[in-house]
């Protein structure tokens, strides 16, 4: 084939969609089973759907069992305080009063529920992402901007938080609430009967405002920059990107999330019940309580949920194609 020949055929490629032609090079380096290229890659390489939601949901699961402690040490520090009952501002010395007084277990009470709520979320926040990208990204080049890929997590934090993220939060922070005061759950299944005959189906669905909110924003964030960050790498260092990408979520949606944990106590409460409540105990600074915790739970979750999931997609590629 002559020289012009070649030239015409990568440019005919081009246009076709198939490779961006300032980034033909990088793209040949970065791994296929990625669900999170900007640049829509060729139809071979396409993740499937199945490997997506099985890859993401895997990746849930193991995240949460890894880090649940930060995740019982920063509900616990946002919940609101008995009556008459001091209780530790600082989340480590809530770690270290918990341990001591109800042993090491007691530290993963509720664990079992956001493990299922976080193969459930993690499952669909991956599919559905996959499927909302190419929904959003350009038709002719398959591009996705900056912007393109946050409206594309916003959208994805929506669906996750309305079909599975928002049910298991209300049982998980039921439970850690119950915990440490009337003790009345017996395990997850029996929370979710007392609340559904407490309060009916809806009662399932207390904060479902603020969990939205942080979820939108949290997989904006989230998947926004790593993309960002995968986008621009030279090697795969998928830990360190997933890292950044939770710290820059973490700041940006803590509030909505002391307002969904308020809203989600045993008792319950409204959005803006909770959010009154958190402003009249301390302020504005109040909806910032529980960041170190969430802070260094998200940076590992970061990390551990892109790694795991594109491990777990690169081996059920090849058998599931």
């Amino acid at each position: 084939m002559s020289r012009l020949s070649r030239h015409r055929s990568s440019k005919k490629s081009a246009q076709n969609g198939l490779v961006r032609p300032e980034a033909g090079p990088k793209l040949q380096n970065l791994p296929t089973s990625s669900c999170f290229l900007w640049t829509m890659p060729a139809q071979d390489a396409n993740t499937p759907p199945l490997v997506s939601f099985i890859a993401g949901g895997v990746a849930g699961g193991v995240e949460a069992i890894a880090t649940y402690p930060f995740e019982f040490a920063k509900t616990r520090v946002q919940l609101r305080n008995q009556s008459n009952v001091p209780s530790p501002k600082n989340p480590f010395l809530v770690v270290g009063e918990v341990f001591r007084r109800e042993g090491y277990r007691a530290l993963y009470k509720g664990c079992s529920t956001l493990v299922v709520g976080s193969v459930a979320k993690d499952g669909v926040r991956f599919l559905s992402f996959d499927a909302i990208k190419k929904s959003f990204a350009d038709p002719e080049t398959g591009v996705m901007s900056p912007l393109r890929n946050l409206l594309a997590g916003m959208c994805t934090g929506v669906v996750a938080s309305t079909f599975a993220v928002t049910p298991t939060e209300r049982i998980k922070t039921a439970l850690i609430d119950d915990a440490r005061n009337a003790k009345r759950f017996q395990s997850s299944l029996h929370a979710v009967r007392l609340i559904y005959q407490e309060y009916g189906f809806m009662g399932m669905y207390h904060g479902y405002a603020g969990t939205t909110l942080k979820q939108a924003g949290a997989t904006a964030f989230r998947m926004g920059t790593y993309n960002i960050l995968k986008d621009y790498e030279k090697t795969h260092t998928n830990f360190a990107n997933g890292a950044v990408a939770g710290t820059v979520t973490t700041y940006a949606t803590q509030p909505f999330d002391t307002v969904k944990t308020r809203s989600q106590s045993a008792k319950g409460a409204s959005t803006v019940d909770a959010f009154r409540s958190i402003l009249a105990d301390e302020g504005v600074r109040g909806f910032w309580r529980g960041t170190t915790m969430r802070l260094g739970r998200t940076i590992f979750s970061g990390g551990i949920l892109f790694t795991v999931y594109e491990q777990v997609a690169a081996i059920l590629n090849p058998l599931l194609k």
